[in-house]
Parts: structure tokens; C-alpha cells; sequence
């Protein structure tokens, strides 16, 4: 039995009602007919080349030869794997008890990201400090209370969520009303591959984490199988960690993105005005992925979602 295991950036999605598909290690989703294979045995097999019960299966060695034809998978000579730990880091440690200051910037996720991103922020004159999903959740709360003061001095300028990973259904939805309350809202997790750099969002009128996720929906005919990979429904490859450089341009975009909404706590917002160049979008309306094996940036216009419309009462309706 060949003993293989997914190629890093590659992942293999499991779509409710709709089977099974290859995310790529280019982003793009493959549907997969296992044939005799069930879809259990060969996502087993391919979470653990070990795993009793999988190696007599028929179908299943012609199966991974196949993955292995189109680069999905590469030979397992250690049996094994040592995984990173990839656990949840959002409520580990301490916050550091300091005072509030205008230019306060809330840092929070996976510390292969905050870390550098902590460094441009100091280098910009801000006050980075490690927060905890809790406190986003209480601030969002207070300053949304009647009555609420929102003084200067009580929050942060911004917060900013650095994910070296998908992000988990609901992750950011207390984030996503932070704009409205007046403190700016920025975000970047990776998929594989691929970073994305969401655009800044300063106001209650701004793009949303939301937004993005229904405009990528709508925008790819896989919307199934990109779903069912944003819920978890999925096993990946050598999913290692983000390393120093990648991380130094991720962290660095999302630095000058905070840069471009003028200086931190001020208030004073450019991003409307900024670029210059006509062929340029400005950041509040850009998302950017970022190929992190070649650092290839490349940038796509993303409007907010309006809310629908309620539908009018019927004719006659009581």
C-alpha cells in the first residue's frame, strides 16, 4: 500500500450532501469521485497513512495513485507525521495590564503574525498590546449599551486579528460592529498557500469580514466546497506555519493599511483619498492574497453587502 500524505497547501474538503473535494495548493477546488472507495476510508487514510482498517480496502491504492499523478500528495517515508501544534492561541497568556492611550492597538491570534506585526506598529509610534477575544467581546458590548460614554481613553484606536489559519465560523462577528463603535477593524488569516490581507474597515459603512466571506461565496462556482472549508470539513497537508519572511509582508500590508486611515487615534482618515494612481484601489475597498511561496500580492475590489430589503406585505395581508 502506498504510504502518502497531502502535499502542503493542499487539503481535502468534505461537503455535506455533496461529497468530497481537493482544495488545491493553488486555491482552487477540485470535485472527487472516490468510486468504490468510501469517502471515510480514503480521509482516514490521508489524516493517517497508520490507520487500521484502511490498507485493504479495493479502489483505495489506484485512488492515491492519483493523487499522487496530480501533485495532491507526496510520499510518507517517516509513517507518521509530527504535526505543529496549531492550537487556539487566543486565550493563552495574560493581557499585560497598561494604561489606555489613543494610539492603543489591540493585537490578537497567532503570534507568528502579532509578533512581527507588533515590531512595524512600534516603528509607526502605535502601542501594541496582546488582547483576548473576551475583551473585543466586552468592548463591543459596552460601547454598544445605552448610555455608553466611548471615551478616547476607555478603547483601543484599532484592533487588529492575525490568523494563521482559516477562520473559525463566528470567529469575528462580535469584531465586525467594532467600525460602528469607532474603533478601526483589521484582519488577516491564511488558507493554505494563499494570506489574505482583508481591507480596513474605520466606519460603520465599511467592509466587513462578513462581506468578504459572502463576495468570495459569490464569486467562486465552488461555493460548496469553500463553505464546508471554512467549517472544518477538511483534512489538510503539511500545514506548517507561516515562516519569518512571508509574515514579515503580511504583517507589513496591514501596517501600512492602519497607516493609510492616518495616524492612529486621530481620527483622521485618508484611505478615501488614497491612491493617487487611478489604477490602484483604495485599501478600504482592496482585499489582497498573498501567494506565500513566491509572495505574489495581487489585489481585488470588494464592496460591502447591503442588507436586504423586507419583502412588501402581501395584498390583504392581516
Amino acid at each position: 500500500m502506498t504510504r502518502s500524505r497531502l502535499a502542503p497547501g493542499v487539503a481535502v474538503v468534505t461537503v455535506p450532501g455533496r461529497g468530497t473535494a481537493v482544495r488545491t495548493a493553488d486555491g482552487e477546488f477540485l470535485r472527487v469521485t472516490t468510486g468504490e472507495v468510501p469517502e471515510r476510508i480514503l480521509l482516514e487514510h490521508l489524516a493517517d497513512a497508520d490507520a487500521p482498517g484502511t490498507h485493504a480496502v479495493p479502489g483505495l491504492e489506484a485512488l492515491l495513485g492519483a493523487f499522487a499523478a496530480a501533485g495532491h500528495t507526496v510520499a510518507d517515508r517517516t509513517g507518521r507525521t509530527d504535526r505543529t501544534d496549531r492550537a487556539d492561541r487566543e486565550g493563552e497568556g495574560a493581557t499585560r495590564p497598561r494604561p489606555a492611550h489613543p494610539d492603543t492597538v489591540w493585537l490578537l491570534g497567532d503570534d507568528v503574525l502579532t509578533r512581527p506585526l507588533a515590531g512595524h506598529l512600534r516603528e509607526a509610534g502605535a502601542a501594541p498590546r496582546t488582547a483576548v477575544p473576551e475583551e473585543v467581546t466586552a468592548l463591543v458590548r459596552a460601547g454598544a449599551a445605552p448610555g455608553a460614554a466611548g471615551s478616547a481613553g476607555e478603547r483601543p484606536a484599532a484592533v487588529v486579528w492575525c490568523l494563521d489559519r482559516p477562520v473559525p465560523t463566528g470567529l469575528w462577528d462580535d469584531a465586525d460592529r467594532l467600525p460602528a463603535l469607532g474603533v478601526a477593524w483589521l484582519r488577516c488569516h491564511r488558507e493554505g498557500w494563499q494570506a489574505w490581507v482583508e481591507p480596513p474597515a474605520f466606519d460603520g459603512g465599511d467592509v466587513t469580514s462578513a462581506h468578504v466571506r459572502l463576495r468570495r461565496l459569490a464569486a467562486t462556482p465552488a461555493h460548496h466546497e469553500l463553505a464546508a472549508y471554512w467549517a472544518g470539513e477538511r483534512v489538510t497537508g503539511d500545514d506548517r506555519p507561516t515562516g519569518p519572511t512571508p509574515a514579515a509582508l503580511v504583517t507589513a500590508l496591514l501596517a501600512a493599511d492602519l497607516a493609510a486611515g492616518a495616524t492612529v487615534g486621530t481620527g483622521t482618515d485618508a484611505t478615501h483619498t488614497v491612491p493617487a494612481a487611478p489604477d490602484r484601489l483604495p485599501p478600504r475597498r482592496r482585499l489582497r492574497r498573498v501567494d506565500l511561496r513566491d509572495l505574489t500580492v495581487t489585489a481585488h475590489p470588494v464592496l460591502p453587502v447591503p442588507e436586504v430589503a423586507p419583502l412588501p406585505r402581501p395584498r390583504g395581508a392581516a
